[in-house]
């Protein structure tokens, strides 16, 4: 199975996503964000706490369903007695949902700007009793 991969997220992050409870998170990374905005809310993206450049084949993660997707630009400013600095930041807001551990079978090439897509293996959960 296809998906989009967020990647660089906090190990922290993901262990509260197992969860099972929907969260919110605020996305800064320009990656991430260009990788959100080739998703749509009800798609399963794989997220992991490798960082895009060490993406490999193998690499676990989590599958999360995305429940609600909003990208906006910010207004920062900084002032000082001496000059008023202002900046743009871009952040991207969602709600996911954990749906299962997996792992990466493959990552697809990629260039600057374009969004970080990885093949999973859809995992099997087998219980006894």
């Amino acid at each position: 199975m296809k998906c989009a991969a967020l990647t660089g997220i906090s190990p922290s992050i993901i262990a509260e996503l197992k969860g099972g409870k929907a969260r919110t998170l605020e996305l800064y990374s320009a990656h991430n964000i260009i990788t959100l905005t080739r998703t749509t809310p009800g798609e399963c993206i794989f997220m992991t706490w490798v960082n895009e450049e060490d993406l490999a084949p193998g690499d676990s993660g989590i599958m999360v369903e995305l429940l609600v997707l909003s990208i906006s630009m910010k207004r920062v400013e900084i002032v000082n007695p001496l000059f008023i600095e202002e900046h743009e930041r871009m952040s991207a807001r969602i709600k996911v949902q954990f749906r299962g551990t997996t792992i990466a079978r493959g990552v697809d090439e990629r260039k600057w700007g374009d969004p970080t897509m990885v093949e999973v293996i859809r995992s099997a959960c087998y219980r006894a009793g």
